[in-house]
């Protein structure tokens, strides 16, 4: 989730464990301990660059690591609040809002490690984009309504207000999901892997990303709330197959690294249209039809023993903008 959501949703945690004095200061606390799980964004290894994509939402998300994690934010608090607040309240506020991180992660898409270090499997639901401003706009209304006023009925209005939006997306996700399947039948594809997730801010539109044998289809998915379900037919790709493929590489550190990205990506991997070198993850572009992926990695098959290089795509142009709203607003 987007860092302004993950700080309110924190503080909304902490306000109701605190006394009507301490409010202001639980709320501070519960959004800064909130934020401090996504501390591992900042590192980094420059000579590997899938090391920042292993370690995002890792260690510092799983369950178990809540209550240490608090801790860690109870302390840096401690220093800036020992005189208003004694330590115990410091920690349970930060507890509160510590622990609401990883399932706001979990509603959207990626993947958390929640049971890390005993699996590595990341859990998503896929039903929330990662950023949405009605979601946070509400949430952030209510909270700072209940602040100002001193009113603990406002914050469960913005738990409401979260409730509703969660609802409403698993309903989405179901009948997105359920449009998915419907068209891979049509179309005589016998569905061997498919994940469907919101597009960017909004749960109207839905990307639909499925494997049947050696190909990946792409196709958006519009449900409206009182319409039924529109098709938006995308592009098709070869998946690409690392051990096929790169047979020849084994136990090298290219290998090694395509190896990672397929974990990472759940083995939907495909080549940039444009950049054949570059091997993306399918599941991720800037419009719900297309497979020209949002990042990969470039295999540079004349330096075998060097760790692949990380790219971005984000093209964000007219043309991406327009056919973007066209199929958002139903067109």
């Amino acid at each position: 989730m987007d860092p302004v959501t993950h700080g309110v949703v924190g503080a909304m945690s902490a306000y109701p464990v605190s006394s009507a004095e301490h409010r202001t200061r639980a709320s501070l606390v519960g959004m800064g301990a909130a934020l401090l799980a996504d501390i591992e964004t900042f590192l980094h290894f420059p000579s590997d660059p899938l090391f920042n994509l292993e370690i995002h939402r890792q260690f510092t998300h799983s369950l178990i690591f809540i209550p240490a994690g608090a801790l860690i934010a109870a302390s840096l608090f401690w220093l800036v609040c020992r005189k208003s607040l004694t330590f115990g309240q410091i920690y349970l506020f930060s507890l509160a809002g510590y622990a609401t991180h990883w399932f706001m992660d979990l509603i959207t898409s990626y993947g958390t490690e929640l049971l890390w270090p005993f699996l590595d499997t990341r859990f998503s639901l896929n039903i929330v984009s990662v950023v949405d401003p009605v979601i946070t706009l509400g949430l952030l209304l209510f909270t700072g309504v209940a602040l100002w006023k001193n009113r603990g009925s406002y914050i469960g209005a913005a738990w409401a207000w979260l409730l509703l939006f969660l609802l409403l997306g698993w309903y989405q996700h179901h009948r997105a999901q359920q449009a998915a399947f419907l068209l891979a039948d049509e179309r005589g594809h016998a569905v061997e892997r498919c994940v469907v997730k919101p597009t960017i801010g909004n749960q109207l539109l839905w990307r639909s990303t499925y494997i049947s044998g050696d190909t990946v289809y792409a196709d958006a998915v519009r449900t409206g709330y009182f319409t039924p379900p529109k098709i938006y037919a995308g592009e098709k790709a070869p998946v690409v197959d690392i051990s096929g493929e790169f047979d020849s590489f084994s136990g090298s550190t290219l290998y090694s690294d395509l190896e990672r990205f397929n974990k990472l990506s759940k083995g939907y991997l495909v080549r940039h249209p444009e950049q054949p070198a570059v091997i993306g993850d399918a599941r991720y572009s800037m419009l719900p039809t297309s497979l020209t992926p949002l990042w990969g990695v470039r295999a540079d098959t004349a330096r075998p023993e060097s760790h692949l290089p990380f790219l971005y795509f984000r093209d964000a142009g007219t043309r991406v903008r327009e056919s973007f709203l066209r199929m958002l607003l139903g067109k």
